[in-house]
């Protein structure tokens, strides 16, 4: 999810604010981030509501208080009456901003590490490489609390909790699949620990060395550390292909047979 304008602004101060909140705390606003993000979605008026530049900032902050007070966290009932409290280019960017913070407060839980990072990519393939998955995961008939408990039943025990509780949340349909939900909490998580990410398909898996020297490579360019996420394809022959951000690097021979080609015919 991208802000612009004003929504740009609210999020920017709105992220702030998290960073506020005690470190012990974050996985728990998490899941009250993420509840307040599907009410909005689901009850157009409230959001209507919350989003109206015609409605004075301290009558809608009285008014979530007044809905949300016991229902959740302090942290986030404050998150949220901050939130409304802001102008916002899109009505939808509002729900979009809580949801984001969420993700950003369970990357941001000292346990995690870069493990969420790498996990959330592994779930993402599976989700991609098996139909039977995908297609019950894209299934309209099938209720979101139903496609998270089936993440759910399928994670536990073999990711982290806040792998599951992502991969879970990503059948909100906020994303245009929970594929595409997974990348952008990917990218989310890695933002948080500084990183960029990067997807390489080579044609065999890189050793410890090769890594290593690609690792240093994309650092140097990019001027961050870089997440790697390697996808080994055999089809590609050989070389190597590296998307970052909206950056392609391809080098690899099926792309450079395919241009050989293409030289000939043309």
């Amino acid at each position: 999810m991208s802000f612009r304008g004003a929504s740009a602004d609210a999020f920017a101060a709105l992220s702030d604010k998290l960073g506020a909140v005690d470190a012990a705390l974050v996985a728990a606003v998490a899941d009250d981030l993420f509840n307040l993000a599907t009410v909005l979605r689901e009850e157009p008026s409230l959001r209507r509501v919350a989003t109206d530049v015609s409605t004075e900032a301290a009558a809608k902050q009285g008014l979530v208080r007044e809905i949300f007070n016991g229902k959740v966290s302090a942290d986030a009932l404050d998150l949220m009456a901050e939130a409304v409290g802001r102008r916002w280019t899109r009505t939808r960017d509002l729900a979009d901003a809580l949801e984001q913070l969420g993700v950003i407060a369970i990357a941001k839980s000292p346990s995690e590490g870069d493990r969420l990072t790498t996990e959330l990519f592994e779930v993402a393939q599976l989700v991609e490489h098996n139909d039977e998955l995908r297609a019950a995961l894209s299934d309209p008939v099938r209720s979101a609390a139903d496609k998270a408990a089936l993440l759910r039943d399928l994670l536990d025990g073999k990711a982290m909790p806040a792998t599951v509780r992502l991969a879970q949340q990503a059948t909100s349909g906020s994303h245009r699949t929970v594929g595409a939900a997974l990348n952008a909490y990917q990218l989310v998580a890695a933002s948080v620990k500084g990183q960029g990410v990067a997807k390489v398909r080579v044609a065999r898996p890189l050793a410890d060395g090769e890594l290593a020297r690609l690792n240093e490579a994309l650092r140097t360019q990019y001027g961050q550390d870089i997440h790697l996420d390697v996808i080994v394809d055999p089809q590609i022959l050989g070389g190597m292909r590296v998307e970052i951000g909206d950056d392609v690097i391809d080098g690899t021979v099926s792309s450079r047979l395919e241009d050989a080609h293409r030289k000939l015919v043309g």
